[in-house]
């Protein structure tokens, strides 16, 4: 049994003929339009979400199957007490492959040692978020060509961010990658990212407080929100909020290529300015996010046996 709880639990080459599958749906929709016939999805969210949930309800039914489960915790059988571990394993019962998101990091592998069926990381705390990672990737993909010889900015939070940390993890297996970290000190990316990852193996990356000076080297600007409860005092917050506002001025010297990203939902750190500018390509990211989340629905269930 094939489950997906990590980006590492796909090597780069099976990640590769996922992307290729994602973009022969993109292509060729009829083909897949009943490949999951009489299969059934479960979502179990037992924290809100909207843009992941939906994506994987929508890429399933777009499969031809069926979608059940909940989207809180509050309308589960865990508000009466009962184990994440027992759920799973009566809902393996009734479905053909699960989605799971949980609160609690490392809670969708323990649910996966039960299963009967692939589950699916759909976000488990600050841990992992690794469909995201997969949209992030194809999204590149999609606009580049290519995974390799990019230089992408990361920035804002990039200390608590989960899609930023997973990204670099999964970008550093490719060639000639270059990452330009771009955040308050306070919200640096953590030691051990550099450590394991960018530290381990070939990827050039470097640190800036401001975005100014890298970006006309920018590929790839992968922005992420700034939350001012991260940090120790509300001047240090007001001193560096203006200076993450994506925004026209501040794309002037950009790349006529460059693209924009980020994994939602936004708050103020890109102007709406922003979003008629043809570099910025977030919203297609969301969509994305439902064709590679086809490609792993088929590519699991086909490794379990289940579809042809």
């Amino acid at each position: 049994m094939r489950h997906y709880l990590d980006t590492a639990d796909l090597s780069a080459s099976e990640t590769q003929q996922l992307i290729e599958l994602g973009m022969d749906i993109v292509k060729n929709k009829d083909k897949y339009a009943d490949i999951c016939a009489r299969k059934k999805l479960a979502t179990l969210f037992f924290e809100p979400s909207t843009r992941t949930r939906l994506s994987f309800e929508a890429a399933m039914l777009e499969l031809g199957g069926s979608v059940i489960g909940f989207s809180e915790a509050n309308s589960s059988s865990t508000s009466k007490g009962e184990s994440v571990s027992d759920t799973v394993k009566v809902v393996s019962g009734y479905a053909d492959i699960i989605a799971m998101r949980h609160p609690i990091e490392g809670a969708p592998r323990v649910a996966s040692y039960k299963s009967n069926v692939p589950v699916i990381n759909a976000g488990d705390g600050g841990h992992s978020h690794p469909t995201q990672t997969l949209t992030d990737l194809f999204t590149i993909y999609r606009e580049k060509g290519s995974l390799d010889n990019l230089t992408i900015g990361l920035c804002g939070d990039l200390k608590f961010g989960r899609t930023t940390h997973s990204l670099i993890k999964a970008m550093c297996r490719y060639s000639n990658v270059r990452f330009a970290l771009i955040s308050p000190k306070e919200l640096a990316v953590p030691d051990y990212i550099k450590t394991d990852y960018l530290d381990a193996g070939t990827t050039q990356y470097a640190e800036f407080d401001r975005p100014d000076a890298i970006m006309p080297e920018l590929d790839i600007l992968y922005m992420t929100r700034i939350q001012r409860e991260r940090f120790f005092s509300e001047d240090e917050y007001l001193k560096h909020k203006d200076a993450f506002v994506l925004n026209l001025e501040k794309l002037r010297g950009a790349k006529k290529d460059l693209t924009i990203m980020h994994p939602l939902p936004r708050v103020n750190e890109i102007a709406t300015e922003v979003d008629s500018d043809p570099r910025a390509k977030y919203f297609e990211q969301t969509l994305n996010g439902k064709y590679i989340r086809m490609a792993l629905i088929i590519t699991l269930l086909r490794l379990a046996g289940t579809i042809e």
